[in-house]
């Protein structure tokens, strides 16, 4: 292990249940000052116990964890508040098609050295977090690439060194380096059609996962909070407040009609958080509504959102009414 940086003191081991408000006697590990990679701290947010004891975990006993949860859960986000409040620096990296091998290991880069061509190796996205303390973070784990996944696979062995072919070399991790990701699925592919693009995991990886996880929506009350907390001005006064709990009781509908198979897009903490804020642009909840969500529905579900909405908020949708005249 690389020894402890005079410009990275030791983390001090702190109380999990005063920092973060969870019934557990687990002490973590926390850093005494942010640093310009630590996230910034949103006192908004509303941790979920057991997602964060498993972050958590990570962070003190080097556990490689696995976020799973359907989108808008604040998979990432939760773990970026954990280490927000550990001030430990993070970095997420998003495993989309657009991200290759070369990006994560490395590659061989020309540069202008005393004013002549020279070839230099230009460390990738892994070996220049694995010599830190850093959380590396991989969003949408399950649609990475085949040969991006490869790359991972070594990394995964806690205290396991990063070979670099190239360099004839291998990189040993920071003690205080941690791994973690966040995925749509548990690695079985897209079975039911939401996350084109996804893969099936090659199980002997996912085997090296010490801790997977998984992230639900949030309880209403808490959801509540957040979205009041994210647009104070709609949360002013308890007509606002009302609204606000009515918009979460129809994102609910429609998560419930997702679940039953009746629509196939449900709106997530985010969605309502969007739709909050276009209520204070458009001055309009219907209008907000429609902007935030309905026009990114099927055509053929929109009837059945607009009951969700309708049974609610009490008002009826211009789209009600246009497919009830078109079956007329």
């Amino acid at each position: 292990m690389n020894p402890e940086s005079p410009m990275t003191p030791a983390p001090e081991m702190v109380s999990a249940r005063e920092l973060f408000g969870i019934d557990h006697d687990l002490l973590v590990p926390r850093f005494p000052k942010a640093t310009e990679h630590v996230p910034a701290i949103d006192p908004a947010y509303r941790f979920n116990p057991d997602v964060t004891l498993a972050i958590l975990a990570g962070f003190t006993h080097n556990s490689r964890v696995l976020i799973q949860g359907l989108h808008g859960t604040g998979k990432s986000t939760h773990i970026e508040q954990v280490a927000a409040r550990l001030n430990w620096p993070l970095l997420r990296v998003n495993l989309d098609g657009h991200i290759s091998r070369l990006d994560l290991v490395g590659k061989d880069t020309v540069v202008i050295q005393d004013g002549q061509p020279a070839t230099k190796f230009q460390e990738g996205v892994i070996p220049w977090s694995m010599v830190q303390p850093m959380a590396l973070v991989f969003d949408e784990y399950d649609a990475g690439r085949p040969d991006v996944m490869f790359a991972i696979q070594r990394l995964l062995e806690r205290d396991g060194g990063f070979t670099l072919p190239d360099q004839n070399r291998v990189i040993r991790p920071h003690q205080h380096f941690r791994l973690f990701a966040t995925a749509n699925t548990v690695g079985l592919g897209n079975l039911n059609g939401l996350y084109h693009g996804v893969q099936r995991l090659n199980h002997a990886q996912l085997d090296r996962w010490n801790i997977v996880a998984a992230l639900d929506y949030l309880a209403v009350e808490d959801e509540i909070g957040i979205v009041a907390a994210r647009v104070p001005a709609l949360a002013q006064t308890p007509s606002g407040m009302d609204l606000i709990r009515s918009m979460v009781q129809v994102a609910n509908l429609t998560r419930d009609g997702f679940a039953a198979g009746d629509i196939s897009t449900l709106m997530s903490p985010r969605t309502v958080i969007t739709w909050a804020e276009n209520i204070s642009i458009f001055r309009d909840p219907a209008r907000a509504f429609r902007l935030s969500f309905i026009n990114k529905c099927d055509e053929a579900e929109r009837f059945i959102i607009s009951e969700y909405y309708q049974r609610v908020m009490a008002s009826e949708l211009d789209e009600s009414y246009a497919l009830l005249a078109a079956g007329t």
